[in-house]
């Protein structure tokens, strides 16, 4: 009897660690969401900005609500049928105009933060189990990594800045998560070998899969880069199928293979009976047939576009604004020859209207094929991997009031001291990335995976912007937070760790 008591109190006194172990990480969780909202609502009216893409998304989207058709309004006030864009944040505007009163971006802004919060969690759970494998499924430090993930993610600016914006990035990162987390659950239970669909179309791993399938469907939806992560991701979920019966394997994969599939077939069919192309994404330069495309400037651009303030300042105007060669870099020209025909293309282009003529383009194309010619590893080679360089490693300050040629201490010193700054809180994000690979917890190879298809994606990109790898943070996040619970780990004493690994150790 007296045995019985001591197990009984033993038993009582574990749950007492445990229930205080839980309330805890509630605290410091709540806390960290606190804080990162209060971020973002401090973020919100100094960034909040209607224009370029969100005019374009709100106008399919209002035009989805007032008319029922996927389209655009002409200067004429004609709607134009478009798909120069995915339907997935048009969808998503929509969806908020119909709550919160027809172009009502600020209530949209509102709801991507608390969708890019409730991402935040998610990467605190998927690191949790992603860093049982570290030690042993020690659970106090996967405990510590999700929570060390969860502040990464709240408190950090670059992604905080986008949640306050109607753009795509938002919920881009909040389904980026739902997939990781999503994964990281199927693999930890994907259900018993023989699992089916069961009586009533669900089973064990079922709710995973189908997360998972919805989160990199819509992630592709609203961007077609979004398809990376299934890419990156799938394989992990096949794996976890592996010994199982192939009845129940081969079930799961063809319907979330055809639940995926099936809004791409549906925008690929209205793509062509409303302009007869097979287009079952978007254009690569996001134009609607029929529109004007110029491969030879772009094909010029590439050959010396390095970093975002050519994008701005050269890129971005042609061809709707002037082209001003005082803004071009040394680099953009071989030789005073080719500084004279540079010059003199821009003269013909600004005195025709800003008018970038099939006549000019060709020009441009001529131009830039001889530039290749020269120095074939520096357009194929150095200039693509400068391009992804300038896009992971300059500081993410393009969305704020900041002068785009920062570095330049004279012009501006708090500017200057601010950006490098950021330059360094970039780099330290990275750098726990990078430890928390090294690390390697459970997925880290999937994580790996989509940030160097990513960062090969962006290799093809003519004019860099930061913004394009910022779908990776929650990558980053994840593996930042395991490596912020390692660090924590080795300085914190011996005694404390194996208390809080072992509850019932505490509560003799």
């Amino acid at each position: 009897m007296e045995g019985v008591q001591e197990s009984q109190c033993a038993r009582a006194g574990a749950m007492r660690v445990r229930t205080g172990l839980t309330a805890g990480v509630a605290v410091v969780g709540g806390l960290a969401l606190a804080c990162g909202l209060g971020l973002r609502i401090w973020m919100l009216p100094s960034v909040f900005d209607v224009n370029g893409d969100s005019l374009i998304y709100g106008g399919i989207a209002k035009n989805l609500l007032l008319h029922g058709r996927y389209a655009l309004t002409a200067p004429n006030g004609a709607l134009a049928p478009t798909l120069m864009r995915l339907p997935g944040y048009p969808l998503f505007l929509a969806a908020c105009f119909r709550l919160f009163g027809m172009e009502n971006y600020w209530s949209a802004a509102c709801v991507a933060i608390a969708l890019e919060l409730a991402g935040c969690l998610l990467l605190a759970d998927f690191a949790r189990l992603a860093a049982r494998s570290i030690r042993d499924r020690d659970e106090a430090f996967a405990r510590r990594s999700g929570l060390a993930t969860l502040w990464l993610a709240a408190l950090c600016p670059f992604t905080a800045s986008y949640a306050a914006m109607p753009l795509a990035e938002a919920p881009t990162l909040f389904v980026l998560a739902l997939a990781m987390w999503s994964m990281g659950r199927f693999h930890e239970q994907p259900g018993p070998p023989s699992a089916g669909l069961g009586r009533w179309g669900v089973g064990p791993g079922w709710g995973s899969a189908l997360t998972f399938t919805f989160a990199v469907t819509y992630a592709t939806l609203l961007r077609p880069d979004g398809a990376l992560a299934a890419i990156a991701f799938a394989p992990l979920m096949l794996m976890s199928l592996r010994g199982a019966p192939k009845s129940g394997a081969v079930t799961k994969a063809i319907v979330c293979a055809l639940l995926a599939l099936a809004p791409f077939a549906a925008w690929t069919w209205r793509n062509w009976r409303v302009f007869h192309v097979f287009e079952p994404l978007v254009p690569r330069l996001a134009t609607d047939p029929g529109e004007d495309t110029y491969p030879g400037w772009e094909r010029w651009v590439k050959t010396w576009c390095l970093d975002f303030i050519s994008t701005y300042q050269i890129y971005w105007p042609v061809p709707d604004g002037a082209l001003d060669v005082s803004q071009l870099p040394s680099r953009a020209f071989d030789s005073p020859a080719q500084r004279a025909a540079t010059v003199a293309l821009a003269q013909d282009y600004n005195t025709h209207g800003e008018n970038l003529t099939p006549q000019i383009d060709a020009a441009f194309a001529r131009l830039a094929a001889a530039r290749v010619a020269a120095h074939p590893w520096r357009y194929y080679v150095w200039l693509p991997l400068g391009r992804v360089a300038d896009m992971w490693l300059r500081p993410r300050v393009e969305n704020l009031n900041i002068d785009l040629d920062w570095w330049v201490y004279a012009h501006h010193n708090a500017e200057t001291r601010f950006s490098w700054f950021y330059t360094g809180l970039n780099a330290l994000f990275l750098l726990l990335a990078a430890t928390g690979l090294w690390l390697r917890p459970r997925y880290w190879k999937a994580l790996l995976a989509y940030m160097l298809l990513r960062s090969a994606l962006l290799l093809t990109v003519e004019a860099p912007e930061a913004r394009y790898t910022l779908e990776c943070f929650p990558m980053i996040f994840a593996l930042g937070g395991v490596a912020v619970a390692a660090a924590i780990s080795r300085v914190a004493p011996q005694g404390r760790r194996t208390g809080a690994a072992n509850p019932e150790s505490g509560a003799q």
